[in-house]
């Protein structure tokens, strides 16, 4: 209907209608009332002040349907577009931000941009899907693959120092040889293969 006034509200402050009324009618305490809403018995007063002054209209967000004191002027919004589009443009908004703020003095979040982009349409640079690792086989044979590899933890529980457990797996049985060690090193990680060697052989591809 042309001339309809429309007041747009929240389901909170919906629900907050009939407490400031009951409030109003002397059929709630303030604190009763506050308690009920979550909010302080000063704040129900506010509310109580502009229901009278606007009726249940004054419940509504004063700020709803006004801009925003943080929001960015539209002018700043166009130059760092048009310094994106021109020198980086290969950039991601969050790298190009930080380049925006060392050499322009411009400071925004890297999704703010990223949400300027999408509005304009301006294709940035999104980051490559890693391949899908395929799962290998299985060597077919015993001592094919032997891995080696170091492990720092509290072995023994606090009963004793920290050490390395240096472990070695055959692929194809996994089979496991493992020795502690004061440190991961050169000497531990060859001494840990000769005594491999010496109880199960030579690894053969």
């Amino acid at each position: 209907m042309v001339g309809e006034d429309r007041v747009i509200m929240r389901v909170k402050e919906l629900r907050r209608m009939p407490v400031i009324r009951q409030t109003m009618e002397k059929k709630l305490t303030q604190v009763k009332a506050g308690t009920v809403l979550g909010l302080t018995t000063r704040h129900i007063r506010r509310l109580i002040e502009r229901v009278k002054q606007a009726g249940d209209h004054g419940l509504a967000h004063q700020g709803r349907g006004k801009p925003s004191n943080r929001r960015v002027p539209d002018t700043v919004k166009t130059t760092v577009l048009t310094l994106y589009e021109k020198r980086y443009a290969d950039f991601g908004p969050t790298l190009a931000t930080e380049k925006l703020a060392e050499r322009h003095g411009i400071t925004l979040s890297g999704e703010t941009l990223r949400r300027w982009l999408r509005e304009r349409g301006i294709a940035h640079c999104t980051r490559r899907k890693r391949p899908h690792r395929a799962w290998r086989e299985r060597k077919a044979h015993v001592g094919a693959l032997l891995q080696l590899d170091g492990s720092h933890h509290d072995w023994c529980e606090g009963r004793g120092p920290r050490c390395v457990r240096m472990a070695s797996i055959d692929e194809a049985s996994s089979r496991v040889y493992a020795r502690f060690y004061t440190y991961e090193g050169t000497i531990p990680a060859m001494d840990s293969v000769q005594r491999y060697v010496q109880q199960h052989g030579i690894p053969l591809v």
